[in-house]
């Protein structure tokens, strides 16, 4: 029988057995990853100058932009220190190696030092698309940037990317953060699925997946994973996501905005769906002809469509592609969603 002196030791000891576990299982996760190179916190410390230049900063840590050996500029994601078996971490490497799409980012490769984590991607020149939608300087200089037809094109790489996810993988892959911080545009401005720390892996011939608890960006998040009644979470909710960024490149600001009154807000989808309705000017910044017209109509009658309250109601990302690759024309007029904004959904 044990004494109660010896009891505290014992746990000591068990506690330094659980915490080298999860060190191991963390260790074996990596092994199947061949493919991505496996750095060294040194060599992360080199390939950055000592993470000289930061690219950007986010609730998961701080990018800096670095260099490989041969030259290749690169973004390195440091992560800020993680708790428990750092499951964020294990699922985008898990995730994104799984993949090879020119609409999904590249994983050169990672770090995984103890404490030290950090994952090495190829370098967006043109950052994310958050920076240019949301603009608040209003320059031409910018507005000449993301043409209308520009916006169409980052639109439908996205909608392929997403296409790719959801039924090109041997696995389906659902996002679950869909938004325009994480999109990223090379030097053409061609867009790239980024931060897969959300992602759910499951069969493809799983339809509904099982959610313990919402996951995503508030504005962003599809109406099933908070109100469980409405639909099975599935590849939908992606949609979702979907459908409300593309209504910001089409707005160039944020679906809710708050006038003053913090009770006061503006929706975005609801007013552009009643312009619509009655036939009046859209009011959008840089439609200079009927293409561009055309253009944000499209873009705004699928968006509408991706936002259904019900899951079932929104189009896969296969007829996303197809309608956008359509005539405007032979797009039918969504019926209006029943809920004011997503803001709603949490009170």
């Amino acid at each position: 029988m044990l004494s109660f002196r010896k009891k505290p030791m014992i746990r000591k000891i068990m506690a330094l057995i659980q915490q080298r576990s999860k060190h191991f299982d963390g260790e074996i996760k990596m092994e199947g990853l061949v493919f991505s190179r496996r750095y060294t916190y040194e060599e992360i410390k080199r390939m950055t100058n000592s993470f000289r230049e930061k690219l950007g900063e986010g609730g998961y840590g701080i990018v800096y932009k670095g260099k490989i050996r041969d030259g290749q500029l690169v973004a390195v994601k440091l992560l800020k220190k993680l708790t428990g078996d750092a499951e964020e971490f294990f699922n985008e490497i898990v995730s994104i190696s799984k993949t090879s799409h020119v609409n999904v980012v590249s994983l050169l490769g990672f770090c995984f030092e103890g404490s030290k984590r950090a994952l090495v991607y190829e370098f967006m020149p043109n950052g994310s698309l958050e920076k240019f939608i949301f603009n608040r300087s209003n320059t031409l200089e910018v507005d000449q940037q993301l043409s209308w037809d520009t916006l169409f094109k980052i639109s439908l790489g996205i909608a392929h990317g997403l296409e790719y996810l959801h039924r090109g993988c041997k696995t389906r892959i659902l996002h679950f953060d869909i938004k325009p911080h994480n999109i990223l545009l090379d030097k053409n401005y061609c867009p790239k699925i980024s931060d897969f720390g959300l992602a759910k892996i499951c069969l493809r011939e799983e339809s509904i997946v099982s959610m313990l608890s919402a996951r995503g960006t508030i504005g962003y998040i599809a109406p099933e994973l908070i109100i469980r009644n409405i639909g099975g979470v599935s590849h939908k909710s992606d949609v979702y996501s979907y459908g409300m960024m593309v209504l910001e490149m089409v707005g160039k600001r944020r679906n809710i905005e708050f006038t003053g009154d913090s009770t006061n807000e503006i929706y975005f989808p609801h007013w552009v769906q009643q312009r619509l309705e009655l036939q009046e000017e859209l009011g959008l910044r840089g439609i200079t002809n009927e293409e561009d017209e055309e253009i944000a109509k499209k873009m705004i009658v699928i968006g509408l469509w991706c936002i259904q309250i019900e899951p079932r109601a929104r189009p896969s990302m296969t007829q996303v592609v197809e309608m956008l690759k359509g005539s405007v024309k032979a797009l039918q007029a969504p019926p209006k969603p029943t809920l004011s904004s997503p803001s709603r959904l949490l009170i």
